[in-house]
């Protein structure tokens, strides 16, 4: 006589790794989407949103309505890959394409990725600097042992625990928004009706704003976590191989992802009118650094908005870091086929963990250089954007390959969405490239 299929119902599949053991429903449920979203508002993506804000005003903020759906849709699709699958993308790369495919894909992440650590840590060390005084390279150096540390050598449930809670910081943003005098009519008509200027400042800062809000990391990340889930959880299978488990699972991804992603949306969105609604007002029109955009609201709007929003800055580089380094770590172990997984042993995934220690490592290196790392934190945000493209296109045609995600293909709205969003990344980048020329 046949086994039966092995069944997950639903509450099987909200106790995650990932989860920890959040009691209310909808907390038990949110997981990677919510930790995915909430590092999106990374101190790179703070000072691009700054950026946005003091340059332009309310003049960018429909971006950010119109990203939720198009960074949801390309989330969703890579969480859907790594719950189908088994595998994270850089994973799915290596067995079905050629190598150089892979090395296209995985070498730009990696720098990208490491600049990225190092202009956080830098931004990190400056709003520390700015809240206690001191010197910046001692807290550089303090904030990348603290963040390898943990990686290596916290338990991967109360790991996992710590970041998820650690999201709670961008309320902090929220806050920040209040503490000041918004226009809100002009605020809430520049959310609904784009203003557009065909020059390549405002291309170029498009272009940031959509690639610190849908990153190549966080689609490697989202992935490998769901991947590593599968891998941890003795019930959960692939749901290549698992078909019974899709239900549950599906719906956990959908909701998980679409609170993280409203969420670091929102944020985005807070910060963008906080900066807007101040700096521009007062005529600081160029913001480098996250923490200069809050030493800038002191005499504006205040010691306590500056405090609050530069605590933001370094509890959201505490959280965005480990991801950084994880999904730089995910992706080059996944395409060296080594042991990966913040779950396993250091002496288990050797090579893991020492990735994850040299990402820092070249991260915080960038601050003893004369390379200006903090300068670095927009900039990150438009390499970003033109490193997604490619990753997106490789994305939609590997979620919808039968031979891969086997019946659970992406199609439909979902497939249209993740497309859209791939095109309007292109576009963006093609007009920042025109108008450089």
């Amino acid at each position: 006589m046949s086994e039966a299929p092995e069944t997950l119902d639903p509450e099987t599949e909200h106790q995650s790794p990932v989860v920890g053991t959040s009691k209310p429903r909808l907390l038990k449920v949110l997981g990677p989407g919510l930790i995915t979203g909430a590092s999106d508002d990374d101190p790179s993506g703070i000072a691009t949103y700054s950026q946005a804000g003091a340059q332009f005003g309310y003049g960018l903020s429909w971006t950010l309505l119109l990203t939720f759906p198009l960074m949801t849709a390309v989330q969703m699709i890579s969480a859907r890959m790594g719950r189908t699958t088994g595998r994270g993308i850089a994973g799915l790369l290596r067995q079905h394409y050629p190598s150089y495919v892979l090395l296209s894909i995985v070498i730009p992440l990696l720098i990208a990725n490491s600049i990225n650590i190092g202009a956080d840590l830098g931004a990190m060390a400056d709003a520390t600097r700015l809240i206690i005084g001191g010197p910046q390279i001692v807290y550089v150096l303090l904030f990348a042992v603290i963040s390898t540390a943990l990686q290596i050598f916290m338990q991967y449930t109360r790991y996992v625990a710590v970041l998820k809670w650690l999201a709670l910081i961008l309320l902090v943003y929220v806050a920040t928004m209040f503490m000041v005098q918004v226009s809100w009519g002009e605020a809430l008509y520049r959310l609904v009706v784009p203003d557009i200027t065909w020059s390549e400042e405002y291309l170029t800062t498009l272009v940031a704003v959509f690639g610190t809000t849908i990153s190549p990391y966080l689609f490697f990340w989202q992935a490998s976590q769901e991947a590593e889930d599968v891998r941890e959880l003795p019930k959960r299978r692939p749901l290549t191989r698992a078909p019974q488990q899709a239900p549950a699972a599906l719906a956990r991804i959908e909701l998980d992802t679409i609170a993280g992603m409203g969420i670091s949306n929102f944020i985005a969105l807070a910060i963008m009118i906080t900066t807007a609604a101040t700096l521009n007002v007062a005529g600081v029109k160029d913001v480098e650094t996250s923490a200069q955009a809050a030493e800038a609201l002191r005499p504006i709007a205040g010691p306590l908005a500056e405090l609050v929003f530069a605590l933001g800055v370094i509890g959201t580089g505490l959280l965005a870091i480990p991801v950084l380094a994880g999904s730089a770590a995910y992706a080059v172990g996944e395409a060296r086929k080594w042991p990966v997984g913040l779950a396993r042993q250091p002496l288990e995934a050797k090579a893991f963990y020492i990735t994850i220690t040299v990402a820092t490592l070249v991260g915080m290196t960038l601050n003893f250089t004369p390379i200006n790392p903090i300068k670095a934190l927009y900039w990150t945000a438009v390499i970003n954007g033109v490193v997604a493209v490619p990753v997106m296109v490789m994305m939609m045609l590997m979620s919808a390959q039968t031979k891969i995600m086997g019946e659970f293909t992406v199609r439909g709205r979902l497939k249209a969405l993740g497309w859209c969003a791939t095109a309007i990344m292109a576009a963006a980048v093609a007009a920042m490239a025109a108008t450089s020329f």
